[in-house]
């Protein structure tokens, strides 16, 4: 199996996020390929497909992975049946549901005074955690 191959499920989840500028080659025995994400949490997931399939610490790949929106973590679409805890749970991680009231704060002109009422449809900023 090529190292290509083998990381495919990595280049899949890259074309459907778009990646702006992408690149991959197979040099000196790694797979090398970059590009521009637009959110940090996009990022993170590309990492996350990375070390599935290589382990913590592949050294058969090398990734360039930057993105493009520096002044929040995530965006978000509400669904139906989202709260902004189990928004916090999902892009953060688990345990970090009361992270809502920073998801809150920051889409207060989106969302309103009560975190408890969003509808779907509406468009969520996901702040950096400190």
């Amino acid at each position: 199996m090529s190292i290509k191959a083998k990381y495919q499920p990595v280049l899949d989840l890259g074309e459907t996020m778009a990646v702006e500028g992408g690149y991959v080659r197979e040099e000196d025995g790694k797979l090398k390929f970059g590009g521009k994400v637009k959110t940090a949490h996009d990022k993170n997931l590309l990492w996350d497909k990375i070390k599935e399939i290589g382990g913590e610490s592949p050294n058969d790949i090398e990734a360039d992975i930057t993105y493009a929106e520096q002044g929040f973590f995530a965006e978000h679409t509400v669904q139906s049946g989202d709260t902004l805890y189990k928004i916090a749970e999902q892009y953060y991680g688990k345990g970090k549901g009361m992270s809502y009231k920073q998801i809150h704060e920051a889409n207060r002109d989106v969302i309103g005074d009560n975190p408890d009422v969003i509808h779907p449809g509406q468009e969520l900023k996901l702040p950096f955690l400190a």
